[in-house]
């Protein structure tokens, strides 16, 4: 996922700190979906010197840092054979996770071009009967019929985003889960030591985020009607199960 536009600006603010309006959604997925094919495509970016100096900024130019900070959803909810999966946000999930072991159905929805694309091109060639094809639509928009998924996936994203975004998100996840369906994410926890120094990184990679208490992203889960299930710390992510 990724940004429209990168800021021009050498101070970036926190998305935390503003009063941000529902309209403003939008422009915020294509900000993400413009930083997230930025990425995909291996760009350079003319980063301040300083942003260069951080040790974080080497680890995600060396790829380190993608690997560290991956929230392994399989742990709490492995797909399973035959079981209908909706990963929102999937990146090239479907090219690097084992899909194919689980022999679990997968439908892709992502706001980057550059991974609609290369999953659509290359995932067909891996199992074209598992693989159902990515959606380029954002998370609060799917369009998919009412109890149509036994498990859905949304990793690495909700921290750009508001928390009345997510609960519009779970609203939608609920309606196109299954009763008995699980629902797993993640939420970043900006009480972890990478918190700060991660998202400024991300602002001037073009992506703002939002640094909320953990206390308050589970009061918005929990008014959902969402009932959290399991919890598992990251060094950056906190990841939930929850059923609705």
């Amino acid at each position: 996922m990724s940004k429209q536009s990168s800021s021009n600006s050498n101070s970036p603010s926190f998305h935390g700190s503003n009063i941000f309006q529902s309209q403003n959604w939008e422009e915020t997925v294509k900000q993400v979906g413009y930083r997230f094919n930025r990425q995909y495509q291996g760009q350079d970016l003319a980063l301040p010197p300083e942003v260069q100096a951080m040790p974080i900024f080497h680890e995600w130019k060396t790829g380190i840092l993608a690997g560290r900070l991956a929230s392994p959803f399989w742990e709490m909810a492995q797909p399973q054979k035959n079981q209908t999966c909706l990963d929102i946000g999937c990146g090239v999930s479907f090219l690097i996770y084992p899909w194919t072991e689980w022999q679990a159905f997968f439908y892709g929805q992502e706001v980057s071009t550059v991974a609609r694309d290369t999953l659509n091109a290359r995932s067909p060639q891996l199992n074209s009967k598992l693989f159902k094809g990515v959606e380029l639509r954002p998370a609060h928009q799917l369009n998919y019929s009412p109890a149509q998924f036994d498990l859905a996936i949304a990793t690495g994203f909700s921290c750009y985003f508001p928390r009345e975004y997510w609960s519009t998100v779970m609203a939608e996840v609920k309606r196109v889960l299954k009763p008995n369906g699980f629902f797993v994410f993640d939420i970043l926890n900006p009480e972890t030591p990478l918190a700060e120094d991660w998202a400024v990184l991300e602002t001037y990679l073009g992506a703002e985020v939002f640094l909320e208490p953990i206390s308050e992203w589970e009061k918005t889960i929990k008014a959902t009607g969402a009932k959290i299930v399991a919890r598992q710390a990251g060094e950056l992510f906190q990841l939930y199960k929850v059923r609705f």
